[in-house]
């Protein structure tokens, strides 16, 4: 429970259900992965089987939510994997999984910037024939706009990210009926779900890209204290999450097997995964899809940095609150409801960040793709912590809204699945992780996090306890 200082600590806020899914929704940016990520999992992963990939991710990601969920009912303050951790492993695993996530969480947004950057220059010059502007200048701009929808009320966020998403849903939506109605390339197919086609290629990395798509899930937690109703807001939003993003995913990997066709489905997906799925949307929408998209695309993007500089800004808020950083990271905006304060700091980092990555001339594209690896490669370890804590929660307390599902066989098939991708993302490393020496760089940051987290709160704990006592707010 927390203590009675974290109630002028809390943040507020009045999203529904549906707010709460589109807000996580658009962390995930459907239409960047529908036009640059799936095809991917088809194209290096196991081929005209990848969309069983995304139903069986679907299916881990959905066990794990049980006990997570469950867990969920017994933690006072929205500090998503940081207040899992610390409640089950105890405050020092929790402080090391809170360090880990913010340094991941700040890499996956600079990132983002730097792909906003190129995407908006590519648009502004080659769609409408403008000048050529550096890519840290649009990421300026963009940073800037992000940085007053972080400064407002969420709700405010969740208005604009539901307009496009429902925009990008529906572009979507319109490309897959006129694929289907049209029997896309070659005619429909089913083959996709026979077990030679499932087991083809290499199912392991199709597994890890499809699991990779989860990233967001635990946003239902972070935005705790900013949702109507809690105890039946988070559940609806987070179970329509893997229900949108499993068979979501898998309907449209299908999809765009079905528009390339099945026999060049794995030779298009590979050779040129983005640029041959712009081209089925010539083929079957005309260029005014094509076109669409182009904006959309932009759109998304933007709409998933909002939604990841809140969550970055919400944990430096709980650590503020828990005094672990400076209290006015803490801070609640009197008449928004909002970490105003560790927001404007999130904003400022990611600056310097950038500013730092234009000193060193570091390719955006290149940088954006190194990035998103270490993020995605990083989640998957606090899946597994986070799971372990349910776990160990459930044994410890045995909570008398819970059953034998809830409490173990859930937890340990979550677990199982997912050691097994953390241990596929540790084999193909390379393949997440572009560029020569990434992968020590890698290493070296996220122990280096996570081992300061732990001995940040080792020290705590002999010289001053009443911070230490604040950790995950138990």
């Amino acid at each position: 429970m927390a203590p009675p200082e974290a109630e002028d600590h809390k943040l507020r806020g009045d999203l529904n259900a549906f707010q709460l899914l589109f807000g996580i929704l658009a962390y995930n940016a459907p239409l960047v992965a529908v036009v640059a990520f799936l095809p991917l999992t088809i194209g290096y992963g196991n081929g005209l089987g990848a969309p069983v990939s995304y139903l069986l991710s679907g299916a881990i990601i959905a066990l794990f939510a049980s006990g997570f969920l469950k867990m969920s009912r017994h933690i006072d303050n929205p500090g998503g994997f940081y207040s899992y951790i610390a409640l089950g492993l105890g405050r020092e695993a929790g402080l090391g999984a809170s360090f880990l996530a913010v340094t991941t969480y700040y890499l996956l947004l600079l990132g983002g910037y730097a792909l906003g950057g190129v995407l908006i220059g590519s648009f502004v010059t080659d769609i409408l024939g403008g000048p050529h502007v550096a890519w840290w200048v649009w990421a300026a701009v963009c940073q800037i706009i992000v940085g007053i929808f972080g400064y407002f009320n969420i709700e405010l966020s969740a208005r604009f990210l539901t307009f496009f998403m429902c925009c990008e849903s529906l572009l979507i939506l319109v490309y897959q009926a006129v694929v289907l109605a049209r029997g896309g390339a070659t005619g429909l197919s089913a083959s996709s779900f026979t077990p030679h086609n499932i087991t083809s290629g290499s199912i392991g990395i199709g597994l890890l890209f499809a699991a990779l798509s989860f990233s967001g899930f635990e946003v239902t937690a972070v935005f705790r204290d900013e949702v109507r109703d809690p105890a039946r807001t988070i559940p609806r939003a987070a179970y329509g999450f893997v229900a949108v993003i499993g068979v979501g995913y898998a309907v449209s990997t299908w999809v765009i097997i079905q528009a390339y066709g099945p026999a060049n489905a794995v030779t298009s997906a590979a050779t040129n995964p983005t640029g041959s799925v712009t081209a089925t949307f010539q083929t079957f929408l005309g260029g005014v899809g094509v076109h669409l998209v182009s904006v959309l695309v932009i759109t998304s993007g933007f709409a998933s940095l909002i939604a990841v500089h809140g969550v970055l800004a919400r944990y430096l808020f709980n650590l503020g609150v828990d005094r672990i950083l400076p209290r006015r990271l803490g801070a609640v905006h009197p008449r928004h409801g909002s970490p105003h304060q560790a927001s404007i700091f999130a904003s400022a980092v990611v600056v310097i960040g950038y500013l730092v990555s234009v000193l060193l001339k570091a390719d955006p594209s290149v940088l954006y793709a190194q990035l998103w690896g270490i993020f995605g490669y990083s989640l998957q370890i606090l899946f597994v912590l986070t799971t372990l804590a349910v776990l160990v929660f459930m044994r410890r307390t045995r909570p008398s809204d819970t059953t034998v599902w809830h409490r173990v066989i859930a937890p340990v098939l979550a677990l199982a699945g997912l050691v097994v991708t953390l241990w596929l993302a540790t084999k193909n490393i390379e393949l997440l992780i572009p560029g020569s020496g990434a992968v020590t760089i890698t290493y070296v940051v996220l122990a280096g996090a996570t081992g300061a987290g732990v001995l940040y709160a080792v020290t705590l704990k002999r010289v001053r306890p009443d911070i230490y006592r604040h950790i995950g707010r138990m």
